[in-house]
């Protein structure tokens, strides 16, 4: 159970939700993994932001590692979904107190 309660209110992924191009279920898949990175950080307490990248891009690759889930579900992780996540990273970020958490560094071992 999460602790933090700006993350508990957060709607993760909203814009992939919002849109059919990608698979409820799938997106429900990304949502864990960034679900599981938030507890994670609250488990490890990260005391730098290279502590919190290491986190970051472990769970990045987990995203990477569903793409050809997406591919046989006829959708792909592309630009809308690469911003949607993206955005989301950088949420979990700030959240946890990493306000100068370089985005494309959360996500530097990104596939898509």
């Amino acid at each position: 159970m999460l602790n933090n309660e700006t993350i508990k209110n957060h709607a993760f992924l909203d814009c992939m939700y919002q849109d059919s191009y990608f698979p409820t279920f799938l997106v429900h898949k990304c949502k864990n993994v960034l679900l599981s990175l938030c507890s994670e950080i609250e488990l490890s307490q990260p005391k730098s932001i290279d502590e919190l990248y290491v986190l970051t891009h472990y769970f990045t690759n987990e995203i990477n590692s569903l793409q050809e889930e997406f591919e046989s579900n006829e959708s792909e992780i592309e630009t809308g979904a690469r911003d949607c996540l993206g955005l989301d990273f950088e949420f979990i970020a700030k959240s946890y107190g990493f306000e100068n958490a370089d985005v494309e560094e959360l996500i530097a071992t990104r596939d898509w």
